[in-house]
């Protein structure tokens, strides 16, 4: 029953002492008072003595095993001492009475339990005091005269019956080694719990270091209780380091979280820890286990989430950074394009030279390009924020692709590419982001057309399976070699990312792709073969995604920055 903090050997002899004294002393006294009191004052005042003798003392019991502080209660139990002596030998019959004799116990409880000769002198004063209070108590405490009876030997007789009992003890040199570890001995010089168990795990005994380790009395770790604080995962590798022993292995090393008393702090009371298991050799069925602090498993999760909170505000500001720039370059490009527009139509004068026609052509070119850029910029930053809003609306795949057919057509004649479709009849309705939907598909056309040579095949295909539409763009390129799909969908990452490369681009246009897919809780998958070509395959929903889990404010919660290979919304393969 001591407090867990209490961690010093004699500091802890001294409360179990005290605790055990106020749990025995009452019976003692509820003796004393159905004896002396009932016949003076009946059995009403008995039963409230009775009850008062018990709350006092066990209630100051329970209070130094709850906080650990001894010393007003100390004091307080040895003032209500007095007063109980003092009562006891009036009741009695005066100082003739052998109940008088009890006036030894309060100087020996007192050295019993403080372990000192001062401890033992304030208990000799109390019993003094009410010695000196016989004359006067009388007349404080209603009792009426009592006569001396050979019964009351009784009373000293059952105290001395404890006293031989603690004597004993003390004269036997085993259990007062048991009851006072040395301070240098091996397990208190260790900065680690040391256990020892049964064959299955069942703790036997833990040595002290519990309470500064663990925060635990080692009582709380027998039987069962050490495997019942680690972490559920941790279960198994603990069991099977058993196993391990119980077959024969000398040592084993377990890396374990164990639960530790909540401090209020936070709900992950869970901390690291290393255990070594080890047997002797006179030993077949007891293990002795060393349980210590795993510094370095602790340090590397702070670390680790210190990164993990360094690299969220590097997204976040990257992704405000972006979106910051991309609406002051918006702005101005569009005045460029509007303004070269006006100008190429001649609407102010014709030019005098033609080349300055095909100047503000170039100018105009640029500037669109330049305005694709941006934009992609601003919906890969908002994807990866979660500020993309989509609005999901029933309509006809088949709109959508005929839509990315008229406007890629031109592009794909420039390089005599034959861009077909094939719609299966049943691909029907879906519901989703019209305007999302449409971008995925140009952007995938519109590379398959880039990274085609001429005169090659451009395929946009669809299928209903189940619930789910499948959708592909299939192409007879360059094809994609296989140290290269760890970069794909990746920003400003292209296949051919160095100064040599033949094609222009910026490397959105797939990142892009899989964010809006991941938006609509698609999957998309790519299959290329290095020279022969490549197919990317887009699966979603057909009755349109689910609700996106929302913060505390109301925004949508962001998408993953990077989706990289074999994850759900971005999975990539190769073949061939």
């Amino acid at each position: 029953m001591v407090h867990p903090t209490i961690t010093a050997p004699d500091e802890r002899l001294r409360q179990r002492r005290f605790i055990g004294v106020m749990l025995a002393a009452p019976f003692l006294a509820a003796g004393a008072a159905v004896t002396l009191v009932t016949s003076s004052l009946g059995a009403a005042v008995t039963v409230v003595a009775i009850f008062a003798a018990f709350g006092l003392c066990w209630f100051a019991a329970l209070l130094v095993a709850a906080t650990g502080r001894m010393a007003l209660a100390g004091q307080a139990a040895l003032a209500m001492g007095g007063l109980a002596l003092a009562g006891a030998i009036l009741a009695a019959g005066g100082l003739a009475s052998p109940i008088a004799l009890l006036a030894v116990a309060l100087p020996f409880e007192a050295w019993w339990i403080g372990g000192s000769r001062r401890a033992g002198l304030w208990g000799a004063l109390c019993a003094l005091a009410a010695i000196l209070l016989q004359p006067f108590a009388g007349s404080i405490l209603p009792l009426g005269p009592s006569e001396i009876a050979a019964w009351h030997w009784l009373l000293p007789l059952a105290w001395a019956l404890t006293l031989a009992v603690r004597l004993t003890a003390l004269r036997n040199p085993a259990n007062a080694g048991h009851a006072t570890p040395a301070d240098d001995h091996l397990e208190h010089m260790i900065d680690a719990v040391v256990l020892r168990v049964a064959r299955h795990g069942e703790v036997l005994d833990a040595s002290a270091k519990a309470r500064s380790i663990l925060k635990l009395p080692p009582e709380l770790l027998f039987g069962a209780g050490l495997f019942e604080r680690v972490h559920l995962s941790d279960r198994v590798a603990y069991l099977s380091a058993l196993a391990d022993m119980r077959d024969g292995a000398v040592a084993r090393r377990v890396d374990l979280r164990v639960r530790l008393p909540s401090d209020g702090a936070s709900s992950d009371n869970f901390r690291p820890f290393r255990l070594d298991l080890m047997r002797a050799e006179h030993q077949q069925d007891v293990f002795t286990l060393l349980l210590r602090e795993n510094d370095d498993v602790a340090g590397l999760r702070e670390e680790l989430a210190a990164a993990k909170e360094a690299t969220a505000a590097a997204e976040v500001a990257k992704g405000r950074f972006l979106a910051v720039v991309s609406h002051e370059l918006r702005t101005p490009l569009n005045a460029i394009i509007g303004f070269s527009d006006m100008l190429l139509h001649e609407m102010f004068g014709a030019f005098k030279d033609p080349r300055q026609k095909e100047y503000v052509g170039l100018v105009r070119d640029s500037g669109q390009h330049l305005l694709g850029v941006v934009t992609s910029i601003l919906d890969v930053s908002r994807i990866e924020a979660g500020a993309y809003a989509t609005e999901p609306e029933p309509f006809r795949f088949v709109e959508a692709v005929d839509m990315c057919r008229s406007m890629m057509q031109l592009q794909a004649q420039a390089k005599s590419i034959r861009l077909t479709t094939q719609i299966a009849p049943d691909s029907g309705e879906i519901n989703a982001d019209r305007r999302a939907v449409q971008q995925i598909l140009i952007n995938l056309v519109s590379n398959a057309i880039k990274f085609t040579p001429d005169g090659g095949d451009v395929v946009v295909g669809a299928k209903r399976v189940g619930s789910r539409l499948h959708f592909w763009v299939s192409d007879t390129g360059i094809g994609i070699a296989e140290e290269d799909f760890e970069n794909l969908g990746k920003p400003f990452m292209q296949i051919q990312n160095d100064y040599s490369r033949r094609f222009e681009g910026t490397g959105l246009g797939l990142s892009l792709v899989k964010g809006l897919v991941a938006l609509h809780d698609g999957t998309m998958s790519i299959e290329s073969m290095l020279g022969e070509g490549t197919m990317v395959t887009i699966s979603l929903p057909v009755n349109g995604p689910k609700g996106r889990s929302k913060g505390k404010d109301g925004s949508v919660l962001p998408m993953p920055a990077v989706m990289t290979k074999g994850d759900r919304n971005g999975s990539l393969r190769k073949t061939g």
